[in-house]
């Protein structure tokens, strides 16, 4: 009798943690999921990021359900004001007080290390969407964080190996003074040294910069062949608008920019931007897929999606998916799941996240198209060339991180 009532007892126990899908219900912190989105909402980074990652990320939520494992998910936002203090309390006060289980975004590569380092003390998921620097999953990398849509290594590598085989193997880069603009510098620097071309100089900048003139005249005097600018945002478009007044791209030189996005092509327009080469994770204008996605996001926002907010979309459903799969909201857990499934959706296809937390799919050549090109104000690249995930980001063999050092591609 009292086996029978044992074995009862461990049959209820048993049902209130595994609900009718079979999957472990009862391991979700405080009954809710919280995802936190630090981000710029007033600064340079506003536009690209901001409340439109924020506005992905809901539309993700909304796709998924509303609830995983019978648990309501929640978003919450903050502004960082381009801070690292800031964002590295806000992830403080959230994760201790407001019981968030995930952060994603967080604009600006020191903001995003200042999160990141909150996020390995408190065993708690970072996703980064918009920072650049490629420190995040190398040297920085971590067991509870994932780096998706692109870095400094993979924005940079494509444009690097394509230009010096034509020739232009002489570079100068005007770059944003802080982690993001430094790690642009050291691997530019590398690829050219790979490729046999060389970096004739460098300039930095402050990101409250409003006056390019004197960077861009350094530049020109350099005689380098190319001239890269390693900044984003405002800060970008400014520069471009600069040199356009200087004659830049009428003057042999060629312009490339390291760092862009949707966003700041249609700011100034294929007139102003027309010719210039970038690289980029996605454009809303790829397949079908894609646009039906840009086109739901459109009707929410009155703006086409960039690469970013496509990305925090994707990486939001596959989080969920993990910890639907997982029954539990441990960030440990849940990342060691998500680097066991593949990715395709309308980001990426067979794309994956490898052990120190890059996520690895295809990228894209662009030119900036001209304007009897061009059949609208969103409609501002052609595509020049595909990517393969494997030959853009960083090989496992070259990684300082921990993770993986030691093992081979």
């Amino acid at each position: 009798m009292k086996l029978n009532r044992l074995l009862k007892l461990s049959a209820c126990v048993l049902a209130s943690v595994v609900g009718a899908s079979g999957i472990a219900t009862g391991q979700i912190s405080d009954d809710v999921v919280r995802l936190g989105f630090i981000m710029d909402m007033s600064g340079p980074y506003a536009d690209y990021a901001g409340k439109y990652s924020v506005e992905a990320g809901k539309m993700a939520v909304e796709d998924f359900g509303g609830k995983v494992l019978g648990k309501p998910i929640e978003v919450l936002s903050a502004d960082h004001l381009n801070k690292t203090d800031n964002a590295g309390a806000k992830a403080r006060e959230w994760f201790d007080n407001d019981k968030v289980d995930a952060i994603l975004d967080v604009p600006g590569t020191g903001t995003a290390l200042a999160v990141l380092e909150v996020a390995k003390q408190k065993n708690k998921m970072a996703i980064f969407n918009s920072a650049g620097g490629s420190r995040l999953s190398n040297e920085s990398c971590s067991t509870v964080s994932i780096h998706y849509p692109f870095d400094t290594y993979s924005l940079a590598k494509p444009l690097v190996n394509t230009l010096v085989k034509k020739g232009l193997d002489s570079w100068f880069i005007v770059a944003l003074d802080a982690g993001f603009g430094l790690d642009y510098v050291n691997d530019v620097t590398s690829f050219l040294g790979q490729d046999g071309g060389k970096l004739v100089g460098t300039v930095r900048h402050p990101l409250a910069t409003s006056d390019f003139s004197s960077f861009l005249l350094t530049a020109q005097r350099s005689g380098a062949k190319v001239v890269a600018i390693a900044n984003a945002a405002n800060n970008l478009t400014s520069t471009i608008k600069t040199a356009r007044e200087f004659g830049m791209f009428d003057s042999g030189q060629r312009l490339v920019a390291l760092y862009v996005l949707l966003d700041d092509i249609h700011s100034l327009g294929v007139k102003d931007m027309q010719g210039l080469l970038l690289t980029e994770a996605w454009y809303w204008d790829l397949n079908d897929e894609t646009r039906a996605w840009a086109k739901r996001f459109f009707e929410r926002t009155k703006r086409m999606p960039n690469a970013v907010q496509a990305s925090v979309y994707s990486s939001t459903l596959q989080y969920l998916k993990a910890i639907e799969k997982t029954g539990t909201d441990d960030a440990a857990t849940v990342r060691a799941q998500m680097l066991k499934m593949p990715i395709n959706d309308m980001f990426a296809k067979n794309g994956y996240i490898r052990e120190d937390g890059r996520m690895i799919h295809d990228l894209y050549l662009f030119e900036v198209k001209k304007p009897s090109e061009s059949k609208g104000p969103w409609d501002v690249y052609k595509l020049v060339q595909t990517v393969p995930g494997k030959d853009a980001f960083r090989p496992v063999s070259e990684s300082k991180c921990p993770l993986v050092a030691g093992k081979k591609d």
